[in-house]
Formats: C-alpha cells, sequence, structure tokens
C-alpha cells in the first residue's frame, strides 16, 4: 500500500538563479521519494519574513536574516549564492564618490537582505527608503531617490538602464576580506527532525548537481523569470551565482558567512554573536 507523501513547503526567489537552482524539483527530473514539496515564489524580503515567522518548512532566505532565524532554522550545505569579487551594486544617475554615499537617500530592497547589511558595513549609516528590488532601477531614474542598491540580474542590467555603479559590495568586501560576499542561503526547519533535514539537503544538493550538468536546459527554464535578459545573459548571471560554492560552501565559503555576520555584530547592526548550524 503506497503512502501518502509528506507535503513540504520550499520558498525561493522568482528570479533565474533559483528558478535554475530548482528546476530538477520543479520539473520532477530528480526523485524526491516520499516528499512533494510546493513551491512557493517570493521576493527574498518576502522569504526573510515568512522565516521569522516559521511559516515555511525549506526556503532561501538572505544570510542577514540567518541571524534572526537561527532558533528554527538551519543552515542546509547547499544553495548558498556568494559573489565571488562581484555583488550587489550601488547604482545612481550620475557619478559621485562614495564618501559622499552615506548622504545620499538610497533605495534598498529590504532591511533583512545581506546587500543592506554590507552596504552598512561598507559605509555606515544612510537615509533609506525600501523599495521592491524590481522597481529599484525605476525610482533611481524618476529622481524619488539619490541612488539604488541593486541585487539579482539588476547587476548586469543597469547600464542598459542608464545608470552609473558607484561601488560593488562584493568587490569591496573581497578586498577587506579576500572571501567571497555571502547573500543567499537556503534553510530547512529543525522541527521536522535529523532524518528529514538530511533528505531535504541530500536532494537540494541533487537538484543543483542536475542543473549544473544540464546547463542549457535549465537556463531555458530559467528564462521567464528573467527581466531584460536573453538566454546569454541569464546564462552569465546564472553562472555567477549558482557554481562550486552553491554545491557546498566548502570551508572558504563557511567561514565568509561566519565572518559577514561577525562583523555585523561586531558593528552592532546584529543582536547577539553567531553561531552557525548546518545540516549534516
Amino acid at each position: 500500500m503506497q503512502t501518502e507523501p509528506r507535503v513540504l513547503t520550499l520558498g525561493h526567489s522568482p528570479d533565474p538563479d533559483d528558478a535554475f537552482m530548482f528546476y530538477a524539483m520543479a520539473k520532477g527530473k530528480i526523485d524526491t521519494g516520499n516528499l512533494e514539496f510546493v513551491h512557493q515564489l517570493e521576493d527574498i524580503e518576502t522569504l526573510n519574513q515568512r522565516a521569522l515567522n516559521n511559516e515555511l518548512d525549506i526556503t532561501a532566505i538572505s544570510v542577514h536574516a540567518y541571524a534572526y532565524v537561527l532558533e528554527n532554522y538551519a543552515l542546509l550545505p547547499s544553495g548558498a549564492s556568494m559573489g565571488d569579487n562581484y555583488g550587489p551594486l550601488v547604482v545612481a544617475r550620475e557619478e559621485f564618490l562614495l564618501e559622499e554615499l552615506k548622504d545620499k537617500v538610497i533605495a534598498i530592497p529590504g532591511t533583512m537582505t545581506s546587500a543592506y547589511l554590507a552596504l552598512r558595513l561598507a559605509i555606515g549609516e544612510f537615509p533609506y527608503v525600501v523599495v521592491p528590488f524590481d522597481k529599484i532601477f525605476e525610482a533611481v531614474q524618476e529622481e524619488r531617490v539619490d541612488a539604488g542598491l541593486i541585487i539579482h540580474e539588476g547587476q548586469l542590467t543597469y547600464g542598459k538602464a542608464g545608470l552609473k555603479k558607484i561601488i560593488d559590495l562584493g568587490e569591496w568586501w573581497m578586498k577587506e576580506t579576500n572571501l567571497p560576499l555571502p547573500l543567499g542561503c537556503n534553510v530547512v526547519k529543525k522541527d521536522l527532525g535529523p532524518e528529514l533535514m538530511e533528505e531535504v539537503s541530500r536532494l537540494l544538493k541533487e537538484t543543483i548537481a542536475y542543473a549544473l550538468a544540464h546547463r542549457h536546459e535549465a537556463v531555458e527554464h530559467s528564462l521567464q523569470w528573467a527581466r531584460n535578459m536573453g538566454h546569454d545573459l541569464a546564462d552569465q548571471f546564472v553562472g555567477m551565482y549558482v557554481n562550486e560554492l552553491t554545491v557546498d560552501y566548502g570551508e572558504r565559503g563557511r567561514r565568509a558567512v561566519e565572518l559577514f555576520l561577525q562583523r555585523g555584530h561586531e558593528a552592532g547592526l546584529l543582536p547577539k554573536p553567531i553561531d552557525l548550524e548546518f545540516v549534516p
């Protein structure tokens, strides 16, 4: 007699790298056994808030947000998005000096995003307004803000929008630490228990490995969430954020997360020191 499937909620962003990463799982390309995943696509700041409310079984969140949800969630060893000498950008209509930035009103994609924490570490306090990530170009172009903190594919398309780069936070972090800038991670509810958490971990690694091994078809799938990008640009973007560090953090990736959150705490931006807890 067939047992009822165990249904788990899985949150991730509607952007090309997450779509690429979860392609095999979403399209039944890998065997998930008795587990059925209900995909919930929402922007990263919404996913951060839902994790704060302990709503989803598995979810992508900002590394910054992990500091606030670690009582309920453990880090999965696969699924990280890291900027290896590249990352979120601050862009503006015209060029100005970095030291002028802290006096500019900056549109940010959310206060729980890793991009916001990185920018605070880089320049200190600054005036900001929260704008959905896909509306930030518009806010800058329409002069509602002085500058915008850009995440996702906007890192490759800001030039087409007629905007100028003021700082690349991935480059800044690399100069500071010689490590990649940790941006996104995947977490799983601890109350699922060790056995189920480890099975989720295995499947996540498998779906990422499948996408990397079947790159063309996985990128084609991701194009439906690629705003203003053709296949080649989407492939470039996916390559930036789904790579060997995504398959497994490794020592370098784990050290990057540890140091990022440590610096956040030392700067008074995080409530307490953070001990990372990874699913084996």
